[in-house]
């Protein structure tokens, strides 16, 4: 039976979440979208350059991380089943990390942002089973609550650093990289030193014995969609949901660039992503609590119908103070759907398999962040087509909208219990 973990045995558990967060949260936004301009040779095309490459390096997220959280399950390790994957997929973090940051040029550019999606995601994978792991069951919504304001808390730090620290030009962002080297390096350390796990090949005091890896493999692909019906039917709520909310995220820059026409896109970009970062702090600190209170279900509903709102009023936001203003609204939404969504996940995933089936909400995660980022042709295709009119980018913001209320029809198959 799983002990009762205190509050700082929590933290330490999703300490890693502060790095991994910091980074994405620094890269998708503000790093990514600026470094890129500097090597396209269109920038009428920008959108579609950075939506397809955001886009590979996606598709093997969702590939990759429900593997290692699969093969994590099983592990034989003298240091335990999570901890040796997460260590191995950050070290490999920090060689793509560099040469995104040091290397220069579009192919380099492109290989260390591929490779840094399957290094990462080889640790992501591990680390998620580590709270249903060591957390009882009573705890779960708490500890989810901790994770998720943990994960977002890094948001508006990585907004404020990346969007203050690079140049407008986004012509050399090796400052920031060493940054996020610096966060990634201590929240992992932090999580892997300080847990501790049992040893996995000496449980039974036997030698070990020949392993068919594959077959393992393909053993822990096995899954019974019948008895874990409504755990499928809150993935594909994830995914619907989520769609709207990365397509936005990746191209925002883009838009501040395009529509509200500021002298310094990237710091913009940068406080805007901070502000939502700061409704979804607040909600965060809270949704913990009002899942336990109210039920997940119910508070999935109204995030629902909360970001819908937010999505609609986009098309009307002209300035830099109404963009931020309606973000936060997104944002707090945002940050009750992460706790609430992540709590319910987490109590239907079964507990023997829960590296497998929490690493399987990636095809939710990464697969609507991948598929969102094919927003990128039509944004130029629409714009271009009516220029000065930004048409792209309007029918982007009311399709995330209706994805949003859509979700809410595959919530009735959930059953929460």
């Amino acid at each position: 039976m799983k002990k009762t973990q205190s509050l700082l045995q929590i933290v330490v558990l999703n300490t890693y979440w502060v790095g991994l967060s910091f980074m994405w949260n620094a890269l998708h936004p503000i790093i990514l979208p600026a470094v890129l301009l500097n090597y396209i040779p269109d920038e009428a095309q920008k959108n579609t350059y950075l939506g397809l490459l955001t886009f590979v390096g996606l598709i093997i997220a969702m590939i990759v991380q429900p593997i290692s959280g699969a093969l994590s399950d099983r592990w034989i390790s003298r240091f335990g089943r999570r901890r040796p994957l997460i260590a191995l997929g950050t070290l490999f973090d920090f060689v793509f990390l560099a040469l995104i940051g040091w290397a220069g040029g579009v192919v380099w550019l492109a290989i260390g942002y591929v490779g840094l999606q399957f290094s990462s995601n080889v640790a992501h994978g591990p680390a998620q089973g580590l709270l249903p792991d060591r957390v009882p069951r009573e705890q779960l919504d708490i500890a989810s609550g901790i994770k998720t304001f943990m994960d977002l808390l890094s948001v508006i730090i990585a907004s404020l650093v990346a969007g203050n620290l690079l140049d407008p030009s986004g012509k050399d962002p090796s400052l920031v990289i060493f940054l996020v080297m610096v966060m990634l390096a201590i929240s992992t350390l932090i999580t892997l030193l300080c847990i501790t796990e049992e040893p996995t090949n000496l449980r039974s005091g036997q030698p070990l014995k020949p392993r068919n890896v594959w077959k393992e493999l393909r053993a822990q692909f096995k899954i019974d969609f019948r008895a874990n019906a409504s755990y499928w039917w809150l993935i594909a709520e994830r995914f619907l949901f989520l769609l709207g909310i990365y397509a936005i995220q990746q191209f925002v820059q883009y838009y501040i660039r395009d529509v509200l026409e500021v002298a310094d896109p990237v710091k913009v970009t940068g406080n805007l992503m901070a502000s939502l970062g700061i409704g979804l702090v607040l909600l965060a600190l809270a949704g913990g609590w009002l899942t336990k209170k109210f039920g997940a279900k119910r508070i999935l509903v109204v995030t629902g119908i909360l970001v819908a709102i937010g999505f609609l009023f986009l098309p009307l936001a002209r300035s830099e103070p109404a963009l931020t203003l309606i973000g936060s609204i997104i944002g707090a939404g945002l940050g009750l759907f992460l706790t609430a969504n992540w709590a319910l996940a987490t109590r239907l995933a079964p507990g023997e398999e829960a590296g497998k089936y929490l690493g399987l909400t990636n095809i939710a995660t990464a697969g609507s962040a991948a598929l969102g980022r094919l927003w990128g042709p039509a944004l130029d295709g629409l714009n271009n087509a009516w220029p000065g009119m930004w048409y792209g980018y309007s029918t982007m913001f009311i399709c995330s909208a209706v994805f949003a209320l859509l979700s809410l029809l595959l919530l009735i198959k959930v059953k929460e219990a």
